[in-house]
């Protein structure tokens, strides 16, 4: 889902869309009738008003009591009245369906973005998701709050207007109508024309979302390399291609709704040359000819909204169609029929001649095979893009094997309730995301309802409880966006103490010190030592201090294992290893 998508590929499906987004309307079946009938009603006692008003002036051509007049008048004013309440009752029921229906949608996206899995995310672009999330779902909103409402409004004044015109003389309802095929045509050709081009400035709208979160998330690179003219350059490039996009949508708006707006006119002038001839000839009463024009008024505004409300529609749909695109994308790793929970175990992990590819024909991790013991630490190292993260990130199931099997405690990850398992795994990255919440709330991310005591002995495993409790307000002191007021060591301690909290049976360390000091890292290890007893630990690492917690070492390269063993056995029988060893003693001299 990236600008490069063709904005056209939906079309056919339009009117599927159209239903799905109905679908939305169920649950609100009830207050779309009411709202339907309270605007119908208030259609109906303005309709009322004009034939009441049109009797009033033949009376006043008769002998007319002044007492009949003021009744009639006082008929007007009621139903002027009525009609203001029903407005008043339908904008209020009306508004509550469209918010209801908005979030519905909202929390059926937001929970579907939560079960979609990491390659998902690898291929799609924060900006473009969140564009659907909120640019989208508003345009969806406003169609299925107001404009089912008004659409039924305006069919019923057509109807009855209509047959009320023919109540009035046939013939001038004939003239009346008879642009109404040419009306109907435009209306059909602007709705083809207008969806592909409104859903490409749904697209490119996207787009500048995209530049902007990215500009904004990034600020300290943009920034760092001085880059604010170029970043302004992409930014202006993708709102130029927003505002030629609307500009054209806007173009065929300006042709269509006048023209629209247009026709029903011819109709009114010929009904009025008509009309008058009829009046003059005595064949139609004053009174008749003044309501009958008030009802072609009330009929020429109805087929005025017409082209509005299908450009409304229109866009609607080619929202629906974008938020669809997110809704239909399967869970790639979702619990199969008959899910299990994670037996009771040590934590003991096999890998059984394991391949893994992100695309087709592209093999990241090929023939792996490997077993952990419980309890047991061990290294994965090896140059960049090696498979090391990887590796690991199938353990949790974060994506499944392309071939071969992952086994926690015997058990084939893919048979077990996702939740079940990563409970059980405390994954810390090398570059941790925190939250723009309390210190506390973020270690206790997976066990909100934690004790501050349990809270505070992880904090203190992590080597984290010194520098929070100098914050300003300790424990309940609350980060930046993204963890930014805290120093990177600060940010990965408490990391470590968040997985610590969950006291998982398998640990997995993705160069969990790699932004850190050598005084702090001396402290994490301390505490990670402490931490890593009992448990089986998975460490991705190039430091060799960091290694050195490992019992043993596994080197990958290619994707494949080239090596495995203790640091003494590799350093005789690895020259990969012995490279890599030599570099990290390199780089410990240097920082030394």
């Amino acid at each position: 889902m990236t600008s490069e998508d063709d904005p056209t590929r939906a079309r056919g499906s339009s009117w599927r869309t159209f239903l799905r987004l109905l679908g939305f309307l169920r649950p609100y079946r009830t207050s779309l009738i009411v709202s339907s009938l309270l605007a119908i009603g208030s259609q109906v006692a303005g309709i009322l008003v004009v034939v009441i008003t049109g009797l009033v002036i033949n009376e006043l051509e008769g002998d007319a009591e002044r007492r009949a007049i003021a009744f009639w008048i006082a008929v007007i004013l009621a139903l002027g009245v009525v009609r203001a309440a029903l407005m008043v009752g339908r904008r209020l029921i009306s508004g509550r369906q469209a918010l209801g229906v908005e979030y519905d949608l909202r929390d059926e996206l937001y929970a579907h973005f939560l079960r979609l899995s990491f390659g998902f995310y690898d291929r799609s672009q924060t900006g473009q998701l969140m564009s659907r999330a909120t640019i989208d779902l508003q345009s969806v909103r406003f169609f299925l709050g107001y404009g089912l409402t008004f659409f039924a409004q305006h069919v019923v004044t057509i109807v009855v207007v209509t047959v009320a015109l023919f109540f009035y003389s046939w013939k001038l309802a004939l003239v009346a109508l008879a642009i109404t095929p040419a009306i109907a045509y435009v209306a059909y050709r602007y709705s083809k024309v207008a969806q592909p081009v409104l859903l490409d400035v749904q697209q490119k709208l996207a787009d500048v979302t995209t530049v902007a979160e990215e500009s904004i998330v990034g600020v300290h690179v943009v920034k760092s390399f001085a880059q604010e003219e170029h970043r302004q350059r992409r930014f202006t490039v993708a709102a130029d291609a927003v505002f030629e996009q609307t500009l054209a949508a806007n173009r065929q708006r300006a042709f269509y709704v006048p023209l629209l707006t247009f026709l029903p006119v011819i109709a009114q002038a010929a009904v009025l040359l008509v009309a008058g001839r009829m009046v003059i000839s005595g064949s139609l009463s004053p009174g008749a000819f003044f309501a009958f024009n008030l009802l072609l008024a009330m009929l020429v505004m109805p087929l005025r909204m017409l082209g509005m409300w299908i450009g409304q529609s229109v866009r609607a749909v080619a929202s629906g169609d974008r938020i669809f695109e997110v809704l239909d994308e399967p869970e790639e790793i979702a619990d199969r029929p008959g899910a299990r929970p994670l037996p009771p175990g040590r934590g003991a992990i096999r890998f059984e001649n394991v391949d893994f590819a992100y695309e087709p024909g592209r093999l990241v991790l090929e023939g792996i095979d490997l077993a952990v013991d419980p309890g047991r630490t061990i290294a994965l190292i090896g140059r960049t893009g090696a498979g090391k993260t990887t590796l690991a990130s199938l353990v949790p199931r974060f994506y499944d094997a392309s071939a071969g099997r992952v086994l926690v405690d015997g058990v084939d990850v893919r048979e077990l309730e996702r939740r079940s398992l990563r409970r059980e795994i405390g994954v810390i990255a090398q570059d941790p995301f925190l939250f723009s919440a309390s210190v506390r709330d973020n270690i206790a991310f997976g066990v909100p309802d934690a004790s501050h005591d349990a809270v505070e002995a992880a904090a203190r495993a992590a080597q984290a409880h010194e520098f929070i409790v100098e914050l300003a307000d300790g424990y309940q002191t609350v980060v930046g966006e993204r963890g930014l007021t805290l120093s990177g060591g600060q940010r990965q301690r408490l990391a470590i103490a968040r997985a610590l909290l969950i006291d998982p049976r398998i640990l997995i360390l993705d160069d969990a010190t790699a932004s850190v000091d050598a005084t702090t890292e001396a402290k994490i290890r301390t505490g990670l030592s402490e931490a890593m007893r009992g448990r089986t630990t998975i460490i991705i690492a190039h430091r060799l201090s960091t290694i050195a917690l490992a019992d043993e070492i596994v080197v990958l390269e290619h994707g494949r294992i080239a090596a495995r063993g203790t640091q003494a056995e590799l350093l005789e029988e690895s020259p990969l290893f012995r490279e890599i060893h030599d570099h990290g003693l390199l780089q410990q001299v240097i920082a030394g």
